[in-house]
């Protein structure tokens, strides 16, 4: 088949990395359009994914989404329309790309893992297939209108990548950070997400904790540029805002700590074992809450809930959790019996 995935957000870069290995060793044709947005572009360059920037983000208002997502939409049907006719859409909810592929009758399967997003209800609707992991709730499915055609996988969507992931050994070294502080990754909330739109004042006290730690370093990882000139102006003399895309996986690995407003990072943390925190105020999905259930993750409310230490890597890496066979699972979910 001729199958076109796009790329929205930078966690799709890493979720997709293998699936579309595993297509392209099947036989399938795969073209990739990518949205320039956070550091989808930059990872999608340092994996050698071949792809087409088209598009950007909205940014934080309401109506300034609206129209940047109508237009990414009206371009990537632009795009498409100069293509060959595709056999499939897929992605990990990008709407743009649902809005294009019904417009221009490809049949559409989205990916997805959190059942608050309130664009389920769009994206699950225009799909031929949902695919999301095993615990996501049947109740929501069904409330977004995907009961019928909802294929479930045994993991979590982090897992599908971090099932080969291997450490580099001189990661810390080769990126200039220090080997006898304490490492501490910090990644804001995003306050213009349609799930988590308000400020997070917890957040704000979470930094000003970690500027008074001497003998910690704070790795700042900005969802978009303004965030980054933010921590920057805060002036702190132990933080860090990386001039260029990290390699996540490697970061997080590294990391003793790790503090997030929510996310794919969070995730990702906590199943390569490193200490993770959660400063998400919305509503808590169920991937999130087993993660934190099962002691792999914790919920900050307030700043003695912090422990920072410096963390054996010894230790992490035998804790790390993997799901071999999870790959070929959700490709087969992917490609098998989507048709018009």
């Amino acid at each position: 088949m001729r199958i076109w995935v796009d790329l929205a957000n930078s966690p799709q870069v890493l979720v997709f990395r293998p699936i579309l290995a595993n297509l392209i060793e099947r036989g399938h044709e795969i073209f990739v359009t990518s949205r320039d947005f956070a550091q989808t572009v930059g990872l999608a360059n340092e994996y050698g994914i071949p792809h087409t920037p088209i598009g950007q983000h909205g940014g934080k208002k309401w109506s300034r989404i609206i129209q940047t997502s109508a237009g990414r939409a009206l371009d990537l049907c632009g795009w498409v329309r100069k293509q060959p006719k595709f056999d499939l859409a897929v992605s990990h909810n990008a709407y743009t790309q649902a809005l294009a592929a019904t417009l221009c009758g490809i049949p559409f399967v989205t990916l997805m893992d959190y059942e608050y997003q309130p664009l389920n209800h769009f994206c699950f609707r225009l799909a031929k297939r949902v695919i999301v992991p095993s615990i996501f709730p049947d109740e929501m499915l069904k409330k977004f209108g995907a009961s019928s055609k909802v294929y479930k996988y045994a993991g979590l969507k982090e897992e599908i990548y971090l099932a080969d992931f291997i450490p580099e050994a001189n990661f810390v070294k080769s990126q200039g950070f220090s080997a006898e502080k304490i490492n501490i990754v910090v990644r804001p909330p995003a306050p213009w997400t349609a799930y988590h739109r308000f400020e997070n004042s917890l957040f704000d006290e979470v930094m000003s904790y970690l500027a008074k730690q001497e003998d910690a370093v704070i790795i700042f990882l900005p969802r978009i540029p303004a965030q980054g000139e933010w921590a920057r102006q805060l002036g702190l003399s132990n933080l860090i805002v990386p001039p260029k895309t990290l390699n996540g996986p490697n970061l997080l690995f590294m990391a003793d700590l790790v503090i997030s407003g929510g996310g794919t990072m969070n995730r990702e943390s906590a199943i390569l074992g490193t200490p993770t925190y959660t400063v998400f105020k919305g509503k808590m999905g169920a991937v999130d809450k087993f993660l934190i259930d099962s002691g792999r993750m914790a919920q900050i409310s307030e700043i003695p809930d912090l422990n920072i230490i410096r963390i054996e890597k010894k230790k992490i890496q035998q804790e790390m959790t993997r799901s071999p066979g999870l790959v070929e699972q959700v490709t087969d979910f992917i490609i098998t019996g989507v048709t018009n």
